[in-house]
């Protein structure tokens, strides 16, 4: 049997950190009450996936922004300035 050392705001405060806003916090919390560990997971690897998804949006990005610098170097290479 293991003691929980997760208490309420623990898991608040961890879920704040991760980027969650209060009404996923609020979501999350409801799960935590009437659903199982599972359904808890779940949850959680969907929020993860969501970050995922905004990480590679902005890879993208930045990388829109090196070609760009790339090829701003690469013409002013050509132009001898």
């Amino acid at each position: 049997f293991m003691i929980n050392q997760l208490s309420k705001e623990n898991i608040e405060q961890n879920l704040r950190d991760a980027g969650c806003d209060i009404h996923s916090i609020e979501e999350f919390m409801n799960c935590r009450e009437n659903y199982s560990v599972q359904k808890q997971i779940l949850f959680l690897k969907c929020q993860k996936c969501g970050l995922l998804e905004k990480l590679h949006e902005a890879q993208k990005n930045i990388d829109c922004l090196d070609y760009l610098i790339y090829m701003i170097k690469k013409e002013s290479d050509c132009n001898g300035k």
